[in-house]
């Protein structure tokens, strides 16, 4: 009987629960809302507890969450925002029902390590990238030779903060994060649209100013991550990204931004959305993580 690998998105809307053989095919996958901690944790256990061959799981989680093996609280979802779900030990809670090695890391991290798998696939040789995704909240994962930046936790790119556009100045709009005034989550997360607009972003006509603002802010995050970890490629994710139009506005507000301080790969190389379909990367760097986790 071959080894099953699992792979749990914890997202703070749904849970995506999934399972794949040796080459990384999915064999089953089922996706649920994602409510209480408890119901929620048990429909998970539940999921996996029917793999008699499943030798780990790779988990990829909304957070901030604890990623250090040697805390006490390793494996705890920790300071979220999402009510009810601050200080819940997610890896305790299926280890009480599914024995196997568990790999815990951001939901970001995951999506880097699967972006940079599925590159290599094709021949890309990339060593180091920077993964955003940008929707409901936004996040960063970079992968720099190989392994995940981080010190005493996993980086917080979402809560960077950045220069206001002008027209968010002058309507004296700081953003929707309940923690910080003026952060790249609050004024570039899918809520900031309708938070200005009073419309969902799908609903936003094309041609209005928001899409500026907003590629403005993504622009300069782009920035950050090139000024700060040099990578080969910047990868973006995410509903607000699913937009066709938001990638040629960042690609030319990036450009105006760098105004060519340091050299980087042409910007439609460079700035990217995601290598694997239907925002999947989480995905399979979950069963990557998990089937290294395997001796």
């Amino acid at each position: 009987m071959t080894n099953l690998y699992g792979s749990l998105e914890a997202g703070g809307t749904k849970f995506i629960c999934a399972v794949a053989d040796e080459d990384f095919n999915t064999v089953e996958e089922l996706q649920f809302p994602t409510t209480t901690p408890k119901e929620t944790l048990k429909k998970t256990a539940d999921f996996f507890a029917k793999f008699k061959n499943l030798a780990a799981i790779g988990i990829g989680s909304f957070g901030p969450i604890d990623v250090d093996p040697k805390s006490k609280t390793y494996g705890y979802i920790t300071t979220t925002p999402k009510p009810n779900w601050a200080n819940v030990d997610v890896v305790g809670a299926l280890k009480k029902r599914v024995d196997v090695p568990i790999y815990f890391t951001t939901d970001v991290n995951s999506s880097a390590y699967g972006e940079v798998y599925a590159r290599n696939n094709r021949g890309e040789n990339i060593e180091t990238l920077v993964y955003y995704t940008i929707g409901t909240g936004i996040g960063a994962g970079v992968i720099q030779r190989g392994e995940f930046i981080g010190g005493t936790s996993h980086p917080e790119m979402g809560h960077v903060y950045v220069s206001k556009h002008p027209i968010d100045v002058a309507n004296n709009f700081d953003g929707v994060c309940p923690f910080h005034k003026g952060c790249l989550e609050g004024l570039a997360a899918g809520p900031s649209l309708e938070a200005r607009t009073g419309v969902r972003g799908e609903h936003i006509d094309i041609a209005s100013d928001v899409w500026d603002v907003q590629a403005s802010y993504i622009a300069q995050a782009a920035i950050q991550a090139t000024l700060t970890f040099r990578p080969e490629k910047i990868v973006f994710g995410g509903g607000v990204m699913a937009q066709n139009h938001m990638l040629e506005r960042v690609h030319r507000m990036f450009e105006e931004l760098l105004n060519g301080y340091v050299p980087t790969p042409p910007v439609k190389d460079f700035i990217v959305t995601p290598a694997v379909d239907n925002n999947g990367s989480a995905t399979l760097g979950n069963y990557v993580l998990a089937k290294g986790l395997v001796k």
